[in-house]
């Protein structure tokens, strides 16, 4: 079987030493580089044969672990997908609205520190989820629009991923277990065709401190990879997805491709792929695309 390693860094100047190390790592799990391709000023895609997956992909985070260079090493065969599935929060955006809210409501510090525990996997997600929603109870619904308009920044190279993905036939679906107040602004910010995310219960006024049942958490993200692999008539193998904590970590493991996103550890150990330095670009970059083929989506908001 054929593999392809592909190694992405925002310091292009890393790449020779990348180069160097990883040809030697490649070696030493027992497989030959075929073959060479330059994606990007950025980026370098290599065709590797012989040894396996596991030893391929150990072997390269090994060997580039001390710069600042993101690799993907994945079957050759199928590696453009046809699904992409993005958890938004820290993601998609470089914020956690919850976070941002519960400042609105003066209760930051206490929010973040359940978030953070969350994400980790030290709490389960619904039950955290009501427990931080309760501290919004009275919060203006004015705050959620001067949240959105002054905190929500699209990470870089988040539009330009979608809108490249779809560009050449992909369906781009925002999934979260934040809020729909901001996801459906979100997607439409970076392109994504559709979105999934939970409700925040209001009296018109007021937010009442409770979120709409069931919750979307991580069961319910692989459940939307799952039907809207289905609704495509593909496979999971033609999906990708990306997240960066726990309630994330199912539907990464499922994908046909998983990037952890700057991840929780937990999150991070489990996914084929991480993203520690370069931008949400190097998605494509690991699917095979050239930089001339990505769309003029970036900058956004």
């Amino acid at each position: 079987m054929e593999f392809v390693v592909t190694f992405v860094t925002p310091e292009s100047d890393a790449l020779p030493a990348a180069s160097d190390r990883l040809r030697q790592a490649v070696a030493a799990a027992g497989g030959e580089v075929k073959g060479e391709a330059l994606l990007g000023p950025d980026a370098l895609d290599w065709t590797v044969a012989g040894a396996t997956l596991p030893a391929l992909r150990e072997a390269a985070q090994l060997a580039l672990a001390s710069l600042p260079v993101d690799v993907c090493v994945q079957p050759a065969e199928g590696r453009r997908k046809r699904l992409l599935l993005a958890d938004m929060d820290s993601t998609i955006i470089g914020c956690e609205c919850l976070d941002e809210l519960a400042d609105f409501a003066g209760k930051k510090a206490e929010v973040a520190a359940i978030t953070e525990r969350a994400m980790r996997g030290e709490l389960a997600f619904e039950g955290a989820l009501r427990e931080r929603v309760a501290m919004l109870a009275n919060l203006p619904l004015a705050a959620l629009e001067t949240c959105y308009h002054e905190r929500v920044r699209l990470n870089p190279g988040a539009r330009t991923l979608a809108t490249t993905m779809a560009a050449h036939g992909g369906r781009c679906v925002l999934v979260s277990g934040g809020f729909k107040s901001f996801t459906g602004r979100v997607a439409a910010a970076a392109g994504f065709q559709a979105d999934f995310a939970n409700t925040l219960i209001d009296d018109g006024a007021r937010l009442l401190g409770r979120v709409g049942e069931p919750i979307l958490g991580r069961e319910a993200k692989l459940a939307t990879l799952e039907s809207e692999a289905a609704a495509l008539g593909i496979g999971l193998g033609e999906t990708l997805a990306v997240g960066d904590g726990a309630n994330d970590l199912a539907m990464i493991k499922a994908a046909g491709l998983g990037v952890a996103y700057r991840a929780k550890p937990v999150v991070a150990a489990e996914a084929d792929a991480r993203l520690e330095h370069a931008d949400l670009t190097a998605l494509l970059y690991f699917q095979g695309y050239r930089a001339a083929e990505f769309a003029n989506g970036d900058p956004a908001r």
